[in-house]
């Protein structure tokens, strides 16, 4: 079975929506839209945690750390300790972050395509 990781702010800003004026509500919005999949998906947010509901097989995380590349780092370290890396979809159009999870086995789904596939 597909576990999807999403780079949640690299989804969110993907399309120029006007999310910047309402950042948590377009988080909430992505994640709404992630538990329509009904697949298992851990996405993981940028920026200071706050309650979201977490719908169906949703898991929302928030990075470890703040600073650049912070979530970029803790799905990297997701996918490597994951037991079946191949079973992993990564969503991000971040190339570093790419090449990251592919050496360790991941799938890559740009987040461009991949918000297409949501709406």
């Amino acid at each position: 079975m597909t576990h999807w990781v999403v780079d949640g702010m690299n989804v969110i800003g993907s399309r120029p929506t006007g999310w910047w004026h309402d950042r948590p509500g377009a988080m909430r919005d992505l994640v709404y839209r992630l538990g329509k999949l009904d697949e298992p998906v851990t996405v993981i947010f940028d920026g200071r945690p706050f309650e979201i509901d977490e719908p169906g097989e949703v898991d929302v995380r928030f990075a470890s750390r703040g600073g650049r590349d912070a979530a970029d780092d803790d799905i990297a370290a997701l996918v490597a300790d994951a037991a079946d890396p191949a079973s992993l979809r990564v969503v991000t159009s971040d190339a570093g972050l790419a090449q990251r999870v592919r050496e360790h086995g991941a799938e890559v789904v740009g987040a461009g395509e991949f918000r297409s596939r949501l709406d």
